[in-house]
């Protein structure tokens, strides 16, 4: 089991049973030692649709009890809703989910009273676990009083009234719902607005939906149904519905940090902090103040609670993936929104389709007038922890080394390592290499002038990855 960039992550075989008691436990100590929460206070736990999730969310309830607390059970539920039903009672809460990776693995994610844990929240619950090391842990599962319908209730009242009264009229949306459980909700959200909603592609078995490196296979879902239901928009998430997906009219997908672009203008946030994977072009396009971190919601929290502690206000993050976050209060058509400092999917989804409301214009035509450098992103799925950490030494070892592997792409201008290897060629093209925090994935990130250049390089980049991988299997093992 290992902490990624948002919660615990590992093989279902691996989690269920012993694993998934033993880390609620060492979170409920966590709490319990920082004062965060007391014997026979609520925490609640969610869970997303993998067949997996419903076993680990009793083992979670029963090991809850078993230290002292009163657990609730909140369902099928999307992360940020469960996270805002926390705020509200002042409860800490428990996310059985694996988000968009595949079917055979599973996560939780933690969040305090406050929100999110933070990367030192981690290292003591994982050194909470360790302690237990070779101890018997007692996996008995466990049953809680539901309160799925009020976490649900409070999640779409957030959003109720903060668009004019019908302001989606005339406008056709498809919501593409497979296994993520944001799939209902989005469709009653958005009929609350007016919207002509047309679900599509449910699914009973878990489909694994990345929103940051859309398969192929989705691609072309998304540009049949455009067509054949002659949509404006096409809208969905991912497995426990915290990063948004969106098509325009055309089917063609929207960049994540696009959607948190709009967003940002949407609220009009006077200081965005976002990783730096997102657009280069952010910095430009906007009225605010931008702050870069490494990639993953608990360091984008971390910059957002820099900025209140230096007495800023209008303070939102968001990721290249779309999950938005907010940090202070924000004032929208009149109506209030509290802070949400977790990922969200619905609040970009809704600015994106007030914009194309507002302005009576196709999405794609919206999207081309933010002018942002083209860019786009994928992973090598498989690809071991073991190899990944190989190649970033390697890169890392020497500017020689960099430039040698590069060298098919061009010359570099000059190059950052906030998170993974992030490299402007001296043609103003930018790639970057990233192995996930979280999963067996190697992604790769890039920017150019044009949609066919950024592909092209994408390809390139991906390639070259591949075939440094290639060649490490078939020589001596070294120390890099």
């Amino acid at each position: 089991m290992k902490f990624g960039t948002s919660g615990l992550r590992g093989l279902v075989t691996a989690l269920e049973g012993r694993a998934s008691s033993l880390y609620t436990q060492a979170f409920a100590r966590r709490l319990i030692e920082t004062g965060a929460a007391k014997a026979g206070d609520v925490v609640l736990v969610g869970r997303d649709f993998r067949a997996s999730s419903p076993g680990i969310a009793q083992t979670v309830i029963g090991a809850l009890q078993r230290a002292g607390l009163s657990p609730v059970d909140c369902g099928a539920v999307p992360t940020p809703a469960l996270a805002l039903y926390g705020l509200k009672l002042g409860a800490a809460a428990l996310m059985v989910t694996g988000s968009h990776i595949p079917a055979d693995r599973n996560g939780i994610k933690f969040y305090r009273p406050d929100g999110e844990i933070d990367k030192q929240d981690e290292v003591r619950i994982g050194a909470i676990a360790a302690g237990f090391d070779g101890q018997e842990i007692d996996a008995t599962p466990g049953a809680a009083p539901d309160r799925s319908a009020e976490a649900e209730a409070l999640f779409l009242a957030r959003y109720a009234g903060l668009l004019p009264q019908r302001e989606l009229a005339g406008l056709r949306i498809g919501v593409y719902q497979h296994s993520t459980v944001a799939r209902d909700l989005l469709v009653t959200m958005l009929e609350g607005h007016g919207a002509d909603v047309v679900p599509l592609g449910r699914s009973a078995e878990f489909i694994p939906v990345d929103t940051e490196a859309v398969s192929t296979e989705t691609a072309v879902l998304l540009k049949g149904w455009a067509a054949e239901h002659k949509l404006d928009a096409i809208v969905s998430a991912d497995g426990d519905g915290d990063r948004p997906l969106m098509a325009d009219e055309t089917g063609e997908v929207l960049r994540g940090d696009l959607l948190g672009l709009i967003a940002a203008r949407f609220l009009e946030a006077k200081v965005v902090v976002t990783p730096v994977t997102s657009n280069s072009g952010i910095e430009a396009a906007g009225d605010f103040a931008v702050i870069r971190t490494k990639v993953g919601s608990p360091f984008v929290i971390a910059g957002m609670l820099e900025a209140l502690r230096a007495g800023k206000t209008g303070i939102m993050g968001f990721e290249a993936n779309g999950g938005l976050l907010t940090a202070s209060p924000f004032v929208v058509d009149g109506a209030s929104l509290h802070p949400l400092p977790t990922r969200d999917s619905f609040l970009p989804l809704l600015a994106a389709l007030s914009l194309a409301a507002a302005e009576k214009k196709p999405l794609s035509e919206i999207a081309a007038s933010f002018r942002l450098p083209f860019a786009a992103a994928d992973r090598l799925e498989d690809f071991s922890v073991e190899t990944s950490a190989a190649l970033m030494a390697h890169l890392r070892a020497s500017d020689d080394n960099l430039a040698a592997f590069l060298r098919p792409l061009g010359a570099i201008a000059d190059k950052s390592d906030i998170d993974g290897l992030r490299v402007r060629l001296d043609d103003g093209r930018i790639i970057h290499f990233r192995p996930s925090g979280n999963a067996p994935e190697m992604r790769c990130y890039v920017e150019a002038r044009t949609e066919d250049a950024a592909k092209a390089l994408l390809d390139q980049g991906l390639s070259l990855i591949r075939e440094w991988a290639g060649q490490r299997t078939l020589r001596p093992t070294t120390n890099e």
